[in-house]
């Protein structure tokens, strides 16, 4: 009884927040983060003045050797022989259509486009298109085909599997220019906007309105809307919201040989045929460059809270997600969990960073509540969050008091890739599994590396997406050979997906068997064929060159 009475007159102090409005984590943009909550026990007080700090810098090495190690897959990508090169009179044709602001052959701005977020893939493009419209679009891509010249779509460029930047010449066409918002229904809650606009940037624009964006993600000041959906980028929200193949009502999309499909609707119901924005949405721009969005918006909720947790073992932690899908039912917006090493290279590695607890636990969760009455949020959260620690389940947390904690909360999770990163190499894969399932194949993983690498996990676990990481101090053929092809085989025993939100891009084309049956790669084969012959959008991605080839 007396456990309950103190933790009883800590939740008191819980208070709401809007965690949108004061933070951003993004790639290559400064961030800002600071602290101060009160947590269940007393066991920790104190204030973080806030820090600033930037995503580091990670030197690769050439584009052949990086993918040894980070991509079995590309050592054996051979470019194309069907593909043409760029000669002076393609480049002519485009500073007609574009002028010479939207032709760009600087090596600087190339050697960027050229490099993917990670560093991890480089290509050697020599030439950048930066269309402004849709029918600019349209004529690129209708020359190109004409010319059979490959093609990669890029916007943000923040993906993680090689699948926004060329593998060998292809021409790079950037849609960030076109970054406008064309209309806004209040009544039905629909944005229509371009393929560029940066997610942050929309997600501003509806705080303003008095709506959120369905997705939210670590790299929102930098990632593009269509690249968003091109990727069916998945992020922090779906637990409540659910994946953009159900949040994008329509899209314009230009095909390879440059035609525009209209499908941009804005109705809630059509069932007029097939619904083809479907096979746009997540397919990384292998069948056409989409250029404009249609997307459902819910409106935005005055009553938001924030806790983080500790829990003993990755048991309660399931236990703890569906206790909490039971009791928070309608309010729960996002249930996240890391475990100890994720945690310890957080705080090793991010500056003004702190444990928000009192000692270090085996796994930590975030569950955040999303509802429009405070007092029913707040009942219920507190009722929740008592039951969990009299039943054993969470043993230590803290709630957030203001936006400060909430951004420092966050930062903790969302931190997790930035602090790969500063820690040396890391091997990437992004797995959806049966949530029972997910940690015994991190155990299983760090039996087979032993002392050689840090297994790292942590991911969205109210819709079974599980980021395993391997950390190293460099890049071997030893490591990736234990890692390769065991993790992708397990997962397809367990009947998961190799790709949760990340897509495949170039690192898992050849890999896409473990997730779908031939038959099904077979298809998706024939219609690449059908929409695009000559094969020239994204080329390497997606497929596996083989099944194109017999197709």
């Amino acid at each position: 009884m007396e456990k309950w009475r103190v933790t009883y007159s800590l939740l008191k102090y819980s208070s709401n927040f809007d965690r949108r409005s004061n933070y951003s984590f993004t790639s290559g943009v400064r961030y800002f983060y600071g602290r101060s909550y009160i947590p269940f026990n007393k066991k920790f007080r104190g204030n973080v003045n806030g820090a600033s700090g930037s995503l580091p810098s990670v030197n690769g090495n050439s584009y052949a050797v990086q993918l040894r190690y980070l991509a079995s897959v590309a050592s054996t990508t051979q470019r194309n022989p069907d593909f043409s090169q760029i000669n002076m009179d393609d480049i002519s044709y485009f500073k007609k259509i574009l002028g010479e602001r939207g032709v760009v052959q600087d090596e600087e701005k190339l050697d960027d486009a050229n490099t993917d977020w990670m560093r991890k893939y480089k290509g050697s493009s020599k030439l950048m298109l930066q269309p402004r419209t849709t029918e600019e679009v349209s004529q690129i891509l209708k020359y190109c085909n004409s010319r059979c010249l490959a093609v990669v779509p890029q916007g943000g460029n923040t993906g993680l599997v090689g699948g926004s930047v060329p593998v060998f010449d292809e021409v790079i066409i950037n849609v960030g220019s076109m970054n406008n918002i064309l209309s806004f229904d209040k009544v039905s809650g629909i944005l229509v906007c371009e393929a560029g606009c940066i997610l942050e940037n929309l997600i501003s624009f509806l705080d303003n309105q008095g709506f959120i964006m369905p997705l939210d993600l670590g790299a929102k000041g930098s990632c593009q809307i269509g690249g968003n959906v091109s990727t069916n980028a998945g992020g922090l929200r779906l637990i409540r919201y659910g994946s953009l193949h159900g949040s994008v009502l329509g899209l314009e999309a230009v095909l390879a040989n440059g035609t525009v499909l209209d499908m941009l609707a804005s109705l809630r119901k059509d069932n007029t045929g097939y619904d083809l924005k479907h096979l746009f949405i997540g397919s990384e721009g292998s069948l056409g460059i989409v250029t404009k969005v249609s997307i459902l918006t819910p409106p935005k909720l005055s009553s938001v809270n924030l806790a983080f947790l500790a829990c003993e073992d990755y048991a309660s932690c399931q236990k703890l997600l569906l206790e909490a899908k039971r009791k928070l039912g309608e309010i729960l917006s996002a249930f996240e969990f890391l475990d100890v090493n994720a945690m310890n290279l957080v705080l090793k590695h991010l500056d003004g960073l702190r444990d928000p607890l009192s000692s270090m636990h085996n796994f930590y969760v975030l569950i955040e509540t999303t509802g429009s009455m405070e007092s029913h949020d707040k009942e219920k959260l507190e009722a929740f969050l008592l039951q969990s620690m009299d039943s054993g389940l969470v043993t230590d947390g803290v709630l957030a008091q203001d936006i400060n904690q909430t951004s420092s909360f966050w930062h903790i999770r969302e931190g997790v890739p930035e602090a790969l990163m500063k820690a040396g190499a890391v091997y990437k894969y992004d797995l959806s599994l049966p949530p029972e399932k997910m940690y015994e194949l991190v155990e299983e993983m760090r039996t087979r590396l032993g002392s050689a690498a840090n297994v790292v996990a942590y991911g969205h676990l109210g819709d079974g997406n599980l980021h395993l990481n391997i950390s190293a101090p460099q890049y071997t053929d030893s490591i990736l050979s234990k890692i390769e092809p065991f993790v992708y085989e397990w997962t397809s025993k367990h009947r998961g997906s190799i790709s949760a939100e990340h897509g495949l891009g170039l690192m898992k084309a050849d890999k896409i068997h473990y997730s779908k049956s031939p038959e099904s790669v077979q298809l998706m084969a024939e219609i690449k064929k059908l929409i695009d012959p000559n094969r020239i959008l994204n080329p390497y991605k997606v497929l596996p060159s083989s099944v194109l080839s017999q197709s």
